[in-house]
């Protein structure tokens, strides 16, 4: 087992140590400014697309909405909560400066990777779609790529689908034991039934639910966060400028400086937003919009909400605080968040993240599934492969709930989502051409008046699925 820690931690160091994260940044700020600013030109169609779109209901498929939502609710997660913590104690309050910078490339990433999963999805028979890149690595490179594509997709199942899921059970379990009490045992056949019911119910019921619940869970967290800024307000503009300072090694919060909040921003924001990371796309591909372009834009706004809204909502909770210290050790992670938000509104609050926690990461518990399922779907489409994974995860959550040591074994996890991470900004990069072709086209359609509508006919070279597409036309 030594051996095999020891080579599973060498492909973390190669991956997330040195390769990954300047690959990320390099690409993102690259797609920003070769498609001049398209994040930021398009920032206001992001919000269009909150208001639901009732010809996805006529047809019975999933609104562009409701995948946005599910896509939030698998990127805020644990990391919005306890890896902020962690990022402003090893980094400084300097650290937030750079997950703002990371999130404003990540979401011209993201835009871009969701577009190719929109032009390349495939049409089911049920009326859902399937995409991501395992699909558009296979239709967009080649078949001769599809070793490749393989490659990606069990990584997917292994890191997302199984490993995450139990941790998430155990996050969860944790929270609830230590907040209200109750033993691991309940509150995991609890998680686990739950789970069950709304994974069995595939990527509909998954959407339905994200559609109630992260509403829910996105504002009541939003709303807590405003309430202590008010308080607050007087300390806020000196917050900020805290913030600049420690950023560009104006003032030196701990050992390192401004390196240190380089280091720790950008890493804990790539794990928060999963901008590139290749995640998001097989979500992004199940919804129904009349341009792939579409998708890619309210993908962008997924990024925003996360780092840009929910990260930034714990970083002032902690910074506005007494209980944070610069340098300061033997307090990180969720307790510090934990005794930041009980510091401003009474102990009571502790409640109130017991409830945020189990919200986010049962959204995220979902979310890793239905990515484990989308990447079981390209490998095999065996109902009896689809049904076993169901049964894997509802039993890893609740063995991450209920016997916490268990999660060692998914030390695997985190490098093996540094390598679909790779996979997925290698084709993205070779894709890249493609994708530019696509959102000319929206911006020419734009040009001249229309509502952009997706024509295959305009893209012979390119193996699209025309089936996907044969209701955009009628419904614009």
């Amino acid at each position: 087992m030594g051996l095999l820690e020891g080579f599973f931690n060498r492909i973390n160091d190669l991956t997330w140590g040195w390769s990954l994260i300047p690959f990320l940044v390099v690409l993102g700020v690259f797609f920003t400014l070769v498609s001049n600013f398209v994040q930021i030109r398009f920032f206001k169609q992001m919000f269009a697309v909150l208001k639901g779109d009732p010809e996805a209901g006529k047809h019975d498929h999933v609104s562009s909405r409701e995948a946005l939502l599910v896509s939030v609710g698998g990127r805020v997660g644990g990391g919005n909560i306890a890896g902020v913590a962690v990022a402003i104690t090893l980094g400084g309050p300097g650290a937030v400066f750079w997950m703002w910078m990371i999130a404003l490339v990540g979401m011209a990433t993201s835009l871009f990777e969701c577009v190719l999963a929109q032009v390349y999805k495939e049409a089911q028979p049920d009326g859902t779609y399937r995409g991501g890149p395992a699909r558009y690595i296979t239709h967009g490179l080649g078949p001769e790529f599809r070793w490749l594509a393989v490659v990606y997709a069990i990584c997917l199942i292994a890191a997302f689908a199984l490993g995450f899921n139990a941790f998430q059970g155990n996050t969860v379990a944790g929270a609830i034991e230590e907040s209200l009490g109750v033993k691991r045992l309940y509150s995991g056949i609890a998680l686990a039934a739950v789970a069950g019911l709304v994974v069995y119910g595939g990527i509909k019921r998954i959407a339905k639910v994200a559609d109630v619940i992260i509403p829910i869970m996105a504002i009541g967290y939003l709303g807590m966060a405003l309430i202590v800024i008010l308080l607050n307000i007087l300390h806020v503009p000196g917050m900020i400028v805290d913030i600049v300072a420690n950023a560009f090694g104006l003032r030196e919060a701990v050992a390192g400086g401004m390196g240190a909040a380089i280091a720790q921003g950008l890493r804990r924001g790539l794990f928060s937003n999963e901008a590139g990371l290749g995640s998001a796309p097989n979500v992004a591909a199940v919804a129904y919009v009349p341009h792939p372009v579409n998708q890619g834009i309210v993908q962008s706004l997924s990024v925003f909400i996360d780092t840009m809204v929910i990260c930034t909502c714990t970083a002032f909770v902690i910074l506005l605080s007494d209980v944070y210290q610069p340098g300061a050790e033997g307090m990180d992670g969720v307790v510090l968040t934990q005794q930041a938000l009980a510091s401003h509104v009474g102990e009571w609050s502790k409640y109130f993240l017991t409830a945020a926690v189990l919200l986010f990461a049962f959204s995220s518990i979902i979310y890793n599934y239905y990515l484990g399922e989308n990447a079981l779907s390209f490998l095999t489409g065996k109902p009896g492969a689809l049904h076993g994974l169901r049964i894997l995860v509802i039993f890893l959550v609740f063995l991450g709930a209920t016997a916490p040591a268990a999660t060692s074994v998914f030390f695997f996890s985190d490098p093996m989502m540094g390598i679909l991470a790779l996979v997925n900004l290698i084709a993205l990069a070779m894709l890249f051409p493609t994708a530019m072709r696509i959102l000319n086209d929206y911006r020419a359609q734009l040009a001249e008046g229309k509502t952009p509508v997706f024509d295959p006919e305009k893209f012979p070279d390119l193996a699209i699925d025309k089936a996907a597409w044969a209701d955009a036309k009628e419904d614009v």
